[in-house]
């Protein structure tokens, strides 16, 4: 630790790592010190010279005498003051909430700006962009983010924040930490806590409302890391203050308001690889993701399919690579996949791959999952199409149909969603998970028992999923498609029956729904996060039935017959 002389403060500022390596200083916020810092540091410190100081007011920093001292003038003041004394020309600046702030304020101060390699802003806009916001924003939006920020007027309210902080918010805050998996700041009493929240109050009254100044910010490298369960400000005021920069990268991470205490890795990564790429490194997936982000459509991401060699995995995989994402095109038959993925890279110009795996095969699936991440990094969403059908009466099926049918249409989905669910919630930034079904999920059947039973099954996982990982910022949606003209019926396996194929496979034919209509549905089902989508007439209405009247659906399964036969099997 050193002291540093800024005006009639001095400021404590604490220094890891070696000063030939990138500088990278971490401004806290409100109402914390450098230790918030504390895991990120420790991440960061081995590549990086990482700076921190307390803010005046904060930590083993002194107070100025005058409340009014707390202006950005003085904060930017500080923030000088702290190069100067370093010796830094250039720093990649990173702050968090009041911390985040004053970076947004030093962009836009000239004596201060081109000393920023780089910005990175957590859980905390601009002020200058967040007024614009407030003026020209939806309304709707606009109401949102007043609701969550609540607390800046009450904070610059004469007298009772005082009474608040002598007396229960010092153990709401520790409170809130907890609620988010994050532990309450290490070595700060609450004798402590409450002398800096008293102390930073005036923050809030010197500070806010912001000016209608210039919301352009110069051209200087920001990323903006969005906390999707951040209490404070809202996904369309994160996504606003972007607008204003003309090179900028917006993250997400599946975390709350104090993410770099509860997710340090993911927070540290990020800021890792932002400014290995500020500093002139190639930008790894995460950054072209959020770089594409602002342009919409898949733009960056990495897709998996699995069954994408014809079908609806096929029509997926182009749908996907046709909105701008790389896409691993994986089938249990290689030349099908290669041939898909050679086709994708023709007609859209986007990098496919082709891969063989056996969905059904845990061991096989294991080596995948391991090998797409190893090479290409995590996916962004991934697609469990794969399926096969085994049609006829259950007592015509034999074991070997019910594990086969089991192994490929529920276990693949299992395979695939414990693989890669794993995988997106340890990096943090979020995903989606769809898990192809069918209408049989939901209507039974007297000619599909296995294939309805392990569709049925695929539902409720896919909804146990959705439930389990929606912490974690991952999304799963189950798409339940009625009749669809592929393949899928001239490659089933008939349990008895004779006609049974040559009636299916016409029937398919004559439906005429072609299988990219149902890929149409997952990419919105991914961009909407939708949890369960029906797909064309019979699937709304047989989703529809099964809620409204489950014995009408039972009905009508009575009065189904095998083609070629129907066995009176009731009467055994």
């Amino acid at each position: 630790m050193r002291m540093v002389e800024s005006g009639d403060v001095r400021l404590a500022v604490f220094e890891e790592g070696d000063p030939a390596d990138p500088a990278v200083l971490l401004l806290h916020g409100y109402p914390d010190t450098h230790r918030v810092w504390d895991e990120v540091a420790a991440l960061l410190r081995d590549r990086f010279h990482v700076v921190r100081y307390d803010v005046r007011g904060a930590g083993a920093s002194g107070a100025p005498a005058n409340r009014r001292d707390y202006g950005f003038d003085r904060l930017i003041g500080d923030l000088g003051a702290v190069l100067d004394a370093l010796g830094l020309a250039k720093v990649h600046l990173v702050g968090h909430d009041w911390g985040s702030l004053q970076g947004w304020e030093a962009l836009g101060r000239p004596e201060i700006r081109d000393r920023l390699a780089s910005f990175t802003s957590l859980g905390g806009p601009g002020l200058r962009q967040a007024a614009d916001f407030m003026r020209r924003g939806r309304r709707r939006d606009v109401a949102a983010q007043r609701i969550r920020s609540w607390y800046i007027g009450a904070f610059r309210l004469p007298v009772l924040p005082e009474a608040a902080w002598r007396s229960v918010l010092p153990a709401v805050v520790s409170a809130a930490l907890r609620r988010e998996g994050a532990t309450p700041r290490p070595g700060h009493p609450a004798d402590t806590l409450t002398r800096d929240g008293l102390n930073g109050l005036a923050l809030y009254r010197g500070n806010m409302p912001g000016a209608a100044l210039d919301p352009r910010v110069p051209d200087v490298p920001l990323q903006i890391i969005e906390a999707t369960r951040d209490a404070y400000v809202t996904p369309a005021l994160s996504a606003a203050v972007a607008e204003w920069a003309p090179r900028s990268w917006h993250r997400r991470i599946a975390a709350g308001h104090w993410a770099h205490r509860s997710r340090p890795e993911a927070v540290a990564e990020m800021v890792a690889e932002f400014v290995e790429h500020a500093e002139g490194g190639p930008a790894g997936r995460g950054l072209r993701r959020a770089r594409a982000r602002a342009r919409g459509g898949f733009g960056g991401r990495l897709v998996v399919v699995t069954g994408a060699g014809s079908g609806i995995g096929r029509a997926t995989a182009r749908a996907f690579a046709a909105h701008g994402a790389e896409v691993v095109c994986a089938d249990i038959d290689i030349d099908a996949a290669k041939q898909v993925s050679e086709e994708i890279a023709k007609d859209f110009r986007i990098t496919a791959y082709g891969v063989r795996v056996d969905v059904a095969n845990a061991n096989q699936m294991e080596d995948f999952s391991r090998n797409i991440i190893a090479e290409y990094g995590v996916p962004d969403v991934v697609v469990n199409n794969a399926g096969i059908a085994v049609a006829g009466a259950f007592l015509d099926h034999t074991v070997d149909d019910w594990r086969r049918t089991l192994d490929v249409n529920l276990w693949g989905v299992v395979h695939g969603c414990r693989l890669f669910g794993a995988a997106m919630a340890e990096r943090g930034e979020g995903g989606h998970i769809v898990n192809v079904a069918s209408l049989a999920a939901f209507a039974p059947s007297r000619l599909l028992p296995a294939y309805s039973t392990s569709k049925a099954a695929v539902k409720m996982l896919s909804d146990c999923l959705r439930a389990e990982l929606a912490g974690h910022g991952i999304g799963v949606s189950t798409i339940c498609p009625g009749f669809v003209s592929t393949d899928i019926a001239g490659n089933a396996t008939y349990a008895g029956g004779t006609g049974m194929r040559e009636w299916a496979v016409r029937g398919l034919a004559r439906r005429g729904y072609p299988p990219e209509r149902v890929a149409a549905h997952i990419l919105r089902a991914v961009h909407r996060n939708q949890a369960v989508v029906p797909v064309n007439f019979e699937g709304k209405i047989g989703y529809a039935l099964s809620r409204i009247s489950p014995g009408a659906m039972r009905g009508l399964a009575r009065l189904s017959k095998l083609a070629g036969k129907d066995r009176p099997y009731g009467r055994r």
